[in-house]
């Protein structure tokens, strides 16, 4: 029974197959995968059989529960395939679109090779209105704090697509695209509000900055 509906139409199940990989999936992002476990294709079957829809959670590392899976943390981000190809070996290349996030209620028994839960995307239905927020975030500080990590890093940025990309997607794809680690991404995933998340990202880039002193070599993704 579906859950609730985006403002597109899109019905949003209670129940999601999991994709536990490093790295935040958030709304409107999108992320290119290479699938080639056979749990994971059939996990992308599945899913073109339905929703077209996967959840993108982060695995708590160093964490392992009783029979030796990796814990997950509880708020992931749902993603719709949004491009697909099959390759001559078997591979899956696709594409993922981020819709909305979600907490995990319960993960289910299944007897899928692939990991499912029953969700609840209810506490996220700002997600799910393209801009929410947008004119409390505090760009300026957005991009002084980037041109910052470019300086230290010496790292190219495009700054003509900077300059074009809407405050959300500015915020969204720095997030995903920012070097930090698995509990750094976890914590921009669940920032509540996009000015939040903003906030967030720039603490953390100055604090990096702050403990690396520019020594390092950049570490984008």
């Amino acid at each position: 029974m579906p859950s609730s509906s985006s403002p597109s139409g899109l019905m949003l199940p209670d129940t999601l197959p999991l994709f536990p990989l490093p790295g935040a999936l958030l709304p409107r992002g999108q992320i290119p995968l290479n699938i080639f476990e056979p749990r994971y294709l059939a996990m992308v079957d599945a899913a073109l059989a339905g929703s077209r829809l996967i959840g993108m959670v982060q695995p708590d590392p160093g964490v392992v529960d009783r029979i030796g899976l990796p814990q997950i943390y509880r708020v992931g981000c749902a993603g719709r395939i949004t491009q697909f190809a099959e390759t001559g070996d078997g591979r899956y290349l696709i594409q993922l679109t981020g819709i909305s996030r979600f907490r995990i209620v319960e993960e289910l028994s299944v007897i899928t090779p692939f990991r499912q839960a029953q969700v609840d995307f209810a506490p996220y239905s700002a997600d799910r209105s393209p801009g929410a927020g947008e004119n409390e975030v505090d760009r300026e500080g957005m991009l002084a704090a980037l041109r910052k990590f470019s300086d230290a890093n010496k790292a190219p940025i495009d700054w003509g697509s900077i300059e074009q990309a809407g405050n959300e997607a500015l915020v969204n794809g720095l997030s995903m695209m920012s070097p930090y680690g698995v509990r750094e991404k976890q914590a921009l995933l669940e920032a509540e509000t996009l000015k939040d998340r903003a906030e967030m990202l720039i603490a953390i880039t100055e604090m990096d900055l702050a403990r690396k002193d520019g020594d390092e070599e950049p570490r984008l993704q």
